[in-house]
C-alpha cells in the first residue's frame, strides 16, 4: 500500500495512520491514492517538490467535515492546522510545515483561497480531477446517498423552470458545480486532463436524460 506513495514510501507509512479509518468513502484512502496519481502525473510536466506535494496530499483532508456541515468553508485551514502539528511532530521546520498548510488551505473549491505556489496549483488540480470524469459521476451520486438527497426532481430534472437545489437533487450538482471546474484549471497538464473528464461527465449526462 506504501509503495502506492513513492518516492516516499516511508513518509506515507507515518502519514497514513493520522489520516485513514473514516467512514466517508469519498474521501478514504483510496481518494488518497488517486490524487496522487493525478499529482504525480501533472508534476511530471510540470515539476515541483514532490515531498511537499506528497504530504499535502496525504493530509489534505485530515479533518472530516461533512458536505453539509457550517464549517465546510472551514475545512481545508482546519486540515492545514492540523497537518501542521503532525508535521512538526515529525521534526518538520517551520518554513516548509507553512507551505504544505498553503497547499492544503488552497485545495479547497469552497475556501476560494488562491495558489501562491506550483505545488498547492498542483494539488488543486489533482484533488479537482478526482471531483470530474466518471470518478466524480460516482462521488456526487455517493455524497448524495449520505446526505440523503433524491437523485433529481421528477417534475422538472433539468431545472428549467426551477432553481438549481444541490442540497435536495444530486443531478443538480452537475450545473451547480460539478461542469464549471473544468475551466478554472491552474496547470497546463492538469487542465488538459480536465478537458478529457469534463466530456466524459457530459456523455453521461446525455445518456442519464435519454434514460429517464
Amino acid at each position: 500500500m506504501h509503495a502506492d506513495f513513492d518516492p516516499y514510501p516511508q513518509l506515507a507509512a507515518l502519514l497514513l495512520p493520522a489520516v485513514t479509518g473514516g467512514d466517508d468513502g469519498a474521501h478514504d484512502l483510496s481518494h488518497l491514492q488517486r490524487v496522487w496519481k493525478n499529482a504525480r502525473a501533472i508534476h511530471a510536466c510540470e515539476g515541483g517538490d514532490t515531498e511537499l506535494l506528497l504530504a499535502a496530499t496525504l493530509l489534505h483532508d485530515c479533518v472530516a467535515v461533512e458536505k453539509n456541515s457550517p464549517l465546510r468553508a472551514q475545512a481545508s485551514r482546519l486540515s492545514a492546522a492540523k497537518a501542521s502539528e503532525i508535521l512538526r511532530g515529525l521534526g518538520w521546520d517551520d518554513a516548509r510545515i507553512g507551505q504544505v498548510a498553503h497547499i492544503i488551505e488552497a485545495h479547497s473549491f469552497t475556501a476560494a483561497i488562491a495558489p501562491r505556489t506550483l505545488e498547492a496549483r498542483i494539488l488543486q488540480d489533482s484533488d479537482r480531477l478526482d471531483a470530474i470524469g466518471m470518478l466524480g459521476v460516482a462521488r456526487c451520486f455517493y455524497v448524495a446517498g449520505r446526505m440523503r438527497s433524491q437523485l433529481y426532481h421528477p417534475a422538472d430534472p433539468q431545472a428549467q423552470a426551477r432553481p438549481l437545489d444541490d442540497a435536495h437533487y444530486a443531478l443538480d450538482h452537475f450545473p451547480k458545480k460539478l461542469l464549471m471546474l473544468a475551466d478554472n484549471f491552474q496547470t497546463p497538464e492538469g487542465a488538459r486532463l480536465a478537458g478529457l473528464r469534463h466530456a466524459s461527465m457530459l456523455a453521461f449526462l446525455d445518456a442519464f436524460a435519454q434514460e429517464i
